[in-house]
């Protein structure tokens, strides 16, 4: 099994190589976090992180082709079925080393557009996207909920063109989907109890530091600009599933 370290030299070479080869490819899942949490990383918990990449639509034809050169082969029954949005590849000399992309837009439980988001940053998704994509997800588990600690704890909450999770481009996207909303603020409050527990190794000041920055989050979503649609589902609540479901992908 690779370390660590290993892991992260090797989603660097794969992206840089990917430029190279004018495919966009760029990382998001626990070593992106890893990435942006190298300042501390005391909450970034992993045994063994799969490779998690996006690419854009237009860079899809390009994928297969280029994996094998970089030493791995195709999940060819996933990949036929599921190609046009995922693939999957595996390390030619590895048991337990494979990439799994999702091609376009992030989509889990809940749909995040970055067609023209993939020159944000040139290793991983955005940071507002990052965080959205931990904070998206529904059945919001323990490992999920510290990597969204990792992430404000390691990054301010503000201006992304200052490196920061920008905030002004998760009201938007969260402006305009109900459901989207919804699911960040209940994965908000998760994390907020979460800093309320005692096996947390941290001190008062550093867990201030990460509250303020989730209720900056929280301020910011009481007056963003909602979208019609939004104030129609609004109206809905929680009495209507406002989540897609998320198929697991056996490997």
């Amino acid at each position: 099994m690779e370390t660590l370290n290993e892991l992260v030299c090797e989603m660097k070479r794969l992206v840089e190589t990917a430029h190279q080869n004018q495919i966009r490819l760029r990382a998001f899942g626990g070593l992106a976090i890893l990435t942006h949490s190298r300042n501390d990383p005391r909450f970034f918990q992993r045994e063994s992180p799969d490779l998690d990449f996006l690419i854009p639509k237009t860079d899809r034809s390009k994928l297969e082709s280029f994996f094998r050169e970089m030493g791995y082969s195709p999940d060819k029954q996933f990949n036929l079925l599921n190609g046009m949005r995922r693939q999957i590849f595996y390390h030619d000399n590895s048991n337990d080393l494979h990439v799994d992309i999702l091609i376009g837009d992030f989509e889990m439980c809940h749909k995040l557009p970055l067609d023209d988001r993939f020159d944000v940053h040139p290793l991983t998704i955005p940071l507002a996207e990052l965080f959205l994509s931990k904070a998206q997800v529904v059945q919001l588990n323990r490992k999920d909920a510290l990597d969204l600690i990792s992430l404000l704890f390691n990054n301010d909450v503000g201006d992304e063109k200052k490196g920061h999770i920008g905030l002004e481009r998760i009201t938007w996207l969260c402006g305009q989907d109900w459901g989207l909303y919804k699911t960040t603020s209940i994965s908000l409050k998760h994390v907020k109890e979460l800093l309320s527990e005692t096996e947390i190794q941290i001190s008062s000041d550093e867990r201030d530091l990460i509250l303020g920055r989730v209720h900056k989050i929280e301020k910011a979503f009481e007056e963003m600009p909602k979208s019609i649609a939004w104030q129609m589902r609004d109206k809905v609540g929680t009495r209507v599933r406002w989540y897609l479901e998320v198929e697991e992908v056996d490997q």
